[in-house]
């Protein structure tokens, strides 16, 4: 029997023993090489659910992972012991949306580490051929980790459309913030002022190239002469990000909700917004982001190691849920090695 870390309910995680399911047709066993705790983990931990999405018993997180194969997989020119990333959203594929090209938004998706579905924060873990995301021999299991979030910082930049040179805000700068903010400068943005509250994520914001950063929004307005920026992409867990987004944006400008808010509720006095006549779009999870994920980080435009600053066994996991979720000064990106390093 193998090990895995539940959680339970409110701010309630625990490693215990896992039983490990019969595998289905069209499966392939993996051997999780690392796993990530996401912000939307820590939701799970601190609320005990995002909307519908609710911890009713015991359920293994874990959406951000790769593994080694334990057998071959001759239709995708695998074999055993091959890194390989896995697209968590199993989506059905037949519904108008889906049809639509909305996958991410799928009303019957099988997500992995959403409840009542599990995840990989455990040593094995079943998963369909179909999400199997083969990768280039150079890739770590840390790189195969973080091509899910940054395929998450992509879909929010695609929607955010940077113009040539285009001055944006980013607000927040946990490891999706760090990500969207290397994305934009890919993608051909200008002066990138970062808003985080906390001094090592300024720091690392800085390092990434950020042309500013602040404590506050009030730090980074003068950058665009007291008018606010045409972009903003929001990527908290404040309930207040939505408002200071729509604060951060001058008139006509464009916003991105990418954060999850604590309590799955924002606040906003309407003015704000309306005023502006903004134009908002929120961001879910991706859309067939791995091929451009996986350029992006072979060809180092994007630096996902940076962004990691613990890696960890699973026997500490809960521990640093619980430093994560106090916002403990030091933590970026988090990776679980279930099977050591």
């Amino acid at each position: 029997m193998t090990e895995a870390l539940f959680l339970n309910g409110p701010r309630d995680a625990r490693v215990a023993p896992f039983n490990l399911r019969e595998g289905k047709p069209g499966e392939v066993l993996i051997e999780v090489a690392a796993v990530g705790i996401c912000g939307s983990d820590l939701h799970y931990y601190k609320d005990g659910g995002i909307g519908g999405a609710v911890v009713r018993r015991p359920f293994v997180p874990g959406h951000e992972f790769g593994g080694y194969l334990c057998d071959d997989v001759a239709a995708l020119g695998l074999t055993r012991g091959a890194l390989v990333a896995v697209d968590p959203n199993i989506a059905c594929g037949h519904c108008d949306w889906c049809r639509e090209g909305y996958s991410n938004l799928c009303p019957n998706v099988e997500f992995f580490g959403a409840p009542p579905f599990d995840g990989a924060m455990t040593s094995r873990i079943w998963v369909p051929t179909s999400q199997l995301v083969k990768l280039p021999p150079a890739l770590t299991p840390l790189d195969a980790v973080m091509l899910e979030p940054l395929g998450v910082a992509m879909h929010a930049v695609d929607l955010a459309k940077p113009r040539l040179l285009e001055s944006a805000a980013v607000l927040g700068a946990g490891p999706i913030g760090l990500l969207i903010l290397q994305v934009l400068r890919v993608a051909g943005a200008g002066e990138i002022c970062v808003v985080e509250p906390q001094a090592h994520r300024r720091e690392m914001a800085m390092r990434l190239g950020a042309a500013a950063v602040g404590q506050s929004l009030a730090e980074v307005l003068d950058r665009s002469d007291g008018k606010g920026f045409s972009l903003v992409v929001e990527a908290t867990n404040n309930p207040l990000g939505f408002r200071d987004a729509a604060r951060a944006a001058r008139i006509g400008g464009r916003v991105v909700l990418v954060g999850i808010p604590d309590g799955d509720t924002y606040t906003l006095p309407a003015a704000e917004a309306r005023r502006r006549g903004l134009k908002i779009k929120f961001s879910r999870r991706m859309v067939d982001a791995y091929p451009r994920a996986i350029e992006l980080v072979a060809s180092g435009r994007v630096d996902v190691a940076s962004i990691v600053t613990h890696r960890i066994d699973l026997a500490a996991a809960p521990a640093l849920f619980r430093a994560l979720a106090d916002s403990e000064s030091g933590l970026g990106k988090v990776l679980i090695y279930p099977n050591g390093q």
